[in-house]
């Protein structure tokens, strides 16, 4: 059984980041990352998110395997699917995990009450 859905062919997937309320709960972890929506066209919606169904039945992961901005291939585990037809075709929704290295956490004091930095001295 096939434990990604592959997309070498083709432009770098745009990935948006996730702003709903059920997504955000997805990605509960203590890395810095976040979860991100991405949108495919494909022959056969139904069929690959029945592939991600079947993973997750089995509690085993599914990822989205892709080439970056760069030409380099990555992995994204899948969080959630959906397949929606258009009159274009079916279109892939893919909520994924973006481990994000580069990200860093910021406490900025200038952006606290003056109550709550009198509390701090």
């Amino acid at each position: 059984m096939e434990d990604k859905i592959t997309i070498i062919e083709g432009p770098t997937p745009h990935f948006e980041p996730v702003q709903d309320g059920w997504a955000l709960g997805l990605n509960e972890t203590n890395n810095f990352s976040f979860t991100a929506l991405t949108r495919l066209r494909t022959f056969n919606g139904p069929a690959l998110v029945e592939r991600c169904y079947r993973r997750w039945h089995e509690r085993l992961p599914i990822n989205l395997h892709y080439r970056n901005e760069i030409g380099l291939e990555e992995y994204a585990p899948i969080l959630a699917a959906r397949s929606v037809a258009t009159d274009e075709g079916d279109v892939l929704l893919l909520w994924i995990h973006i481990q994000r290295d580069d990200m860093q956490l910021e406490i900025n004091a200038d952006d606290a009450d003056d109550d709550e930095l009198d509390l701090l001295e």
